[in-house]
């Protein structure tokens, strides 16, 4: 039974209140005499008139509509929704950080200034890099400081016919959109059947790309959680031509401890605290995609940078060869706060076992799933693997979009579909570390149930999902008709 939720203009009645004013015990004045008569409305706003009960019942019936780590699973983890713990929150919301004002002077903000002085200390150990900004939004931000930095390092040596990046074909989307951005053309790499970088293929885009390869961006593992074996001939390649590597951090939940993007031979990383260090950021709340460099990009680094002084920590903007300011004041401090929490309350050997199990889970579901789903590409996983419904699709009619509506019926939020694009009918599965086998067994029970369903009633996923206000919303016509207020004429 689909849940239905009235809207607060359609609760309540003319005249009910949940407040009552005090009686007025000062002479009343007329309106017009305090703003002007031209600025009275002729009619009254159309408010809602509801008691309190249904004010109160109306919101939590919607909060309860919100499906979040807290209440479930999230099979698209590290995406977005890595489980945030609420030491993290209760660490952010310490006086001495919440009641901060930002234009503080230096000498008023050491605690501040010291948890990100440290916290790019702790990156550039994790990431392998010398030095560490934190100022970029999120990941997407990250990635067009770091392109912004290997343009500037390119500038600076006279080669400013560097302007092709070479991206794989199965990328996020954001780094050919960042390359472009920042000024790039770009050149795909195809993947071989394998599922990683086609090495020859490489070797050919970087022989003809020549003097104009500004360099390669790369995830490593790949969005099919293959590792790339072949990274050290792939760096090797791309500082050959004179290019530099860039490391997509979106992936680093499954590396962490192991190995990191310096010793692959990466020049420059970004990091997404909310993927990584479980910052959340699921549903475009506040990110952070902090970039680290090795030695010879750090004069480009955005300022303002943080150093040592005899009056302690102390933000300089004197670096000639910076790349400028990217983000207003150091970055988004409260969300490197949580990520600065997570990184203290697991140390390092902590982090190593994060890494460890996020894997252990992700092959535990993919090796469950194996014999009933398709999975595209073999090879050992990480911490995601990507499994195909392109025979169901085939065969049934049943789709990838399917598949995920029909997990909404059974308690649970849809992976990352139709990604890499490289897949066909493909969906990424990314449990992270923090969920129990007990969850893990309940998610294969439900993706083998919808297996049975596309055998016996196909049309019931179709119809999907049932338990939800709205089952299948008109993508293509909400973003080009968006509905933005009531209508009163409804």
């Amino acid at each position: 039974m689909r849940k239905q939720t009235r809207l607060i203009f359609e609760m309540g009645a003319e005249g009910r209140r949940g407040y009552i004013f005090p009686a007025l015990d000062v002479p009343a004045q007329p309106l017009d005499d305090i703003v002007g008569e031209e600025n009275l409305r002729t009619a009254p706003p159309m408010l809602p008139s509801a008691a309190e009960i249904e004010v109160v019942r109306h919101f939590t019936a919607l909060a309860d509509l919100n499906f979040g780590v807290d209440t479930g699973f999230y099979p698209l983890g590290s995406c977005t929704m890595k489980y945030n713990p609420k030491i993290n929150e209760a660490v952010t919301a310490l006086p001495g950080f919440a009641d901060a004002h930002p234009c503080l002077p230096d000498k008023d903000a050491q605690g501040s200034l010291t948890v990100l002085h440290d916290m790019e200390k702790y990156l550039c150990a994790i990431c392998g890099m010398d030095a560490f900004t934190l100022q970029p939004a999120a990941g997407a931000h990250g990635e067009l400081t770091g392109l912004m930095l290997i343009a500037a390092y390119h500038q600076k040596r006279g080669d400013s016919a560097r302007k092709v990046v070479l991206i794989p074909d199965s990328a996020h989307g954001t780094n050919p959109a960042s390359a472009a951005l920042a000024g790039f053309t770009v050149r795909t790499v195809p993947s071989g059947s394998d599922g990683l970088v086609d090495i020859p293929a490489l070797k050919v885009a970087a022989e003809e790309t020549g003097a104009e390869l500004a360099g390669l961006m790369l995830t490593n593992p790949n969005t099919l959680g293959l590792f790339e074996r072949d990274i050290l001939v792939i760096a090797d390649i791309v500082h050959g031509k004179g290019g530099l590597l860039y490391y997509d951090g979106a992936n680093l939940n499954a590396i962490m401890g192991h190995t990191s993007p310096g010793a692959m031979g990466f020049d420059v990383v970004h990091v997404n605290l909310h993927k990584t260090f479980a910052t959340p950021h699921g549903g475009g709340g506040p990110g952070a995609g902090p970039v680290g460099v090795v030695k010879a990009l750090e004069p480009f680094l955005p300022v303002p940078r943080i150093s040592s002084s005899p009056q302690g920590l102390v933000t300089s903007s004197n670096y000639p060869d910076t790349i400028g300011r990217i983000r207003s004041f150091y970055g988004n401090f409260g969300v490197v706060l949580k990520a600065y929490c997570y990184i203290l309350s697991n140390g390092a050997d902590g982090l190593k076992t994060v890494s460890e199990t996020a894997v252990l889970n992700a092959r535990y579901i993919k090796n469950a799933l194996k014999d009933v789903y398709e999975i595209p590409v073999e090879g050992d996983c990480l911490h995601e693997f990507v499994l195909s419904v392109a025979k169901m699709k085939d065969n049934d009619g049943v789709s990838a979009l399917d598949v995920a509506k029909a997990l909404i019926d059974r308690g649970f939020h849809p992976p990352t579909i139709y990604f890499p694009l490289i897949v066909r009918e493909g969906m990424m599965i990314e449990p992270t570390e923090t969920e129990t086998v007990q969850t893990l067994d309940e998610f294969i029970a439900a993706m083998k149930d919808i297996v049975t369903a596309v055998k016996h009633n196909p049309q019931e996923l179709r119809n999907a999902p049932i338990n939800s206000p709205i089952a299948r919303p008109d993508d293509v016509r909400a973003v080009r008709q968006p509905i933005l207020k009531y209508n009163t004429n409804i």
